[in-house]
């Protein structure tokens, strides 16, 4: 069957240098990154300068036959608002980006103003790391409220991955009712293998929440290919909320230093449990629909050297 492809769920950037609570990250050779104390493979070995770029991903795309990407950002990549803008700009029928202000500085309002004032259709909170051993950002703080209701406003998507299990789910409930008509995406399908990971699933009970699975292959990682876990917990969402309101991601390009991208959705393909209907939603028509994409380009199967 010829499915319509849309990842929900990825990353760009041109290079890490940052640090999250004290701790720092930064691009090093082939494909590595030092992540907060310890040398990590970032991304595969192959991308041996470390560059991210929107090209790299437009190739990975192009063989997997995934037509868009929306490409969300979180702290430990670094802000990327100006890269991610080019990208925007050069590829808008491939791309949809997500700027990111910074909660971690003070008047993060006035950031977010201008980050809706250049043009971007969406908004990235890494909401875990607001949350911090001496306190935290509440989602629910006045100054955070304040940008919500300007997104509404302005018909601004609001990205967020959430800290694990119920943590911060009364504080989504609460912008979700002062902000019934914000359009929310919910990543890393609610930490789907953490306790509680059900409860950020049914936010998506309301009118404009949807969830996006990206991670998910990183999440069942020690169970790996084909993911059997994953797509048992796929079901289990859709029995709690509808299939038309999950999405897929793949969390590119962390999540291909174990699997290539295009096993990061053919375990969904070819699984049993599902029926075409439901994949055909999952994989590509539910955010071609929640993001906006007008314009998906065909991308016709290329036969590989080993076939």
């Amino acid at each position: 069957m010829d499915f319509k492809i849309v990842d929900a769920h990825a990353h760009l950037w041109l290079r890490q240098d940052t640090e999250v609570n004290g701790r720092k990250i930064q691009t090093l050779e082939g494909g590595r990154s030092l992540f907060m104390g310890e040398i990590r493979q970032m991304i595969p070995p192959f991308m041996v300068d470390g560059r991210n770029t929107a090209e790299i991903f437009l190739s990975n795309m192009d063989y997997a036959q995934v037509r868009g990407a929306v490409i969300t950002q979180e702290y430990i990549d670094g802000i990327q608002n100006a890269y991610l803008w080019e990208v925007q700009e050069k590829y808008p029928d491939r791309f949809f980006c997500c700027g990111m202000f910074d909660t971690r500085q003070q008047n993060f309002l006035k950031h977010a103003k201008k980050l809706i004032g250049q043009g971007f259709k969406a908004l990235k909170v890494p909401a875990q790391r607001l949350i911090f051993p001496e306190g935290r950002t509440y989602l629910t703080s006045g100054e955070m409220m304040e940008i919500f209701k300007l997104m509404e406003e302005n018909d601004i998507l609001f990205s967020v991955d959430l800290a694990d299990g119920t943590e911060q789910v009364d504080e989504m409930k609460e912008i979700i009712k002062e902000c019934p008509n914000l359009r929310i995406a919910i990543g890393h399908f609610g930490m789907v293998t953490r306790p509680g990971w059900q409860e950020q699933i049914k936010l998506a009970v309301n009118e404009n929440v949807m969830i996006e699975s990206g991670g998910i292959t990183w999440l069942f990682n020690d169970e790996f290919y084909p993911f059997k876990g994953a797509i048992e917990a796929i079901k289990e969402a859709a029995d709690l909320v509808g299939m038309h309101k999950l999405m897929w991601g793949s969390d590119y390009p962390r999540t291909i230093t174990a699997i290539t991208y295009k096993m990061s959705y053919d375990f969904i393909v070819k699984s049993k449990l599902l029926t075409d209907e439901e994949k055909v939603q999952f994989l590509g028509s539910n955010a071609e629909r929640f993001y906006r994409f007008n314009n998906l380009v065909e991308l016709p199967y290329i036969k590989n050297m080993s076939e």
